[in-house]
């Protein structure tokens, strides 16, 4: 059965969003007089937690307070990441933001290759506007055919809720599309709606359990920045992932494997 559809994650992703996001996150603290302040180290543990309020409430829980000082807290996580999302969209705007390398060659050659271009991200739809324009300008919307961002499913990664909404959405079952990801729980999400997966992990996220992908690459690659090992590797072709051997791999792949069958039983 062939491709015809590319659902991309967005942060970490199509660039590498994270740092930005946790200095827009201290910026916001600083602005609040929380008196909080996440290291590299500390964020990185928290990115188990998917969602930017999630996380938020998530750390709010552990820290050594009482009852009533922690409801109050949440009560507040709205107005923080407010102010959170307003210090990364002026960041990413000032062009604080680039894509990884080999994002653009790929997504234009997804394009000629005829594919269809869609977006399953967890993060806001401002975020992902800013982004968008700070890094592909005018032309950063138009290029994907459905945006689906986290406030508009109930649930968010690992769930596949954001998945199956894209995938709803483009009228493309799941066979006939591939998901881009970088994280566990982007991964957890891809397969539970029944895609295949291509997982190019980050600082952030490298060394994860990527079991069940249909393949893992540092990244794309690009003739500037070739991967290492490749060809040779996984790859047959050049030293960075073409659209077209991403195409075969898929397709010739097993529709289903056993994690992902596990994936969508809901294990």
């Amino acid at each position: 059965m062939s491709i015809e559809a590319l659902v991309f994650d967005v942060d970490g992703t199509l660039a590498d969003t994270e740092e930005v996001h946790r200095m827009a996150f201290n910026l916001a603290f600083d602005q609040l007089g929380l008196g909080w302040h996440w290291e590299q180290a500390e964020y990185r543990s928290l990115l188990a937690v998917t969602g930017g309020k999630e996380r938020m409430k998530a750390y709010i829980d552990s820290l050594p307070l009482a009852t009533a000082d922690k409801k109050r807290l949440h009560e507040r996580v709205p107005e923080i990441h407010a102010a959170k999302t307003q210090h990364y969209t002026d960041m990413a705007r000032r062009g604080g933001i680039a894509l990884r390398p080999g994002v653009l060659r790929f997504l234009e050659e997804a394009q000629n290759a005829g594919l269809r271009l869609a977006i399953a991200s967890t993060t806001t739809a401002v975020n992902i506007d800013a982004l968008l324009q700070a890094t592909l300008g005018p032309r950063g919307l138009t290029m994907f055919d459905v945006i689906a961002c986290g406030d508009q499913v109930r649930a968010k990664k690992p769930a596949s809720d954001i998945y199956l909404l894209a995938l709803e959405t483009l009228g493309v079952p799941p066979e006939r599309a591939i998901a881009i990801e970088d994280s566990p729980n982007g991964l957890r999400s891809a397969l539970g709606a029944g895609l295949w997966t291509l997982v190019t992990p980050t600082f952030w996220t490298e060394g994860s359990d990527f079991r069940g992908a249909g393949l893992v690459l540092p990244g794309l690659g690009d003739a500037a920045d070739p991967l290492p090992g490749e060809p040779g590797g996984q790859l047959q072709r050049a030293p960075w992932l073409g659209i077209d051997e991403l195409l075969e791999m898929a397709s010739t792949a097993p529709q289903l494997n056993a994690v992902q069958a596990l994936y969508r039983e809901g294990c």
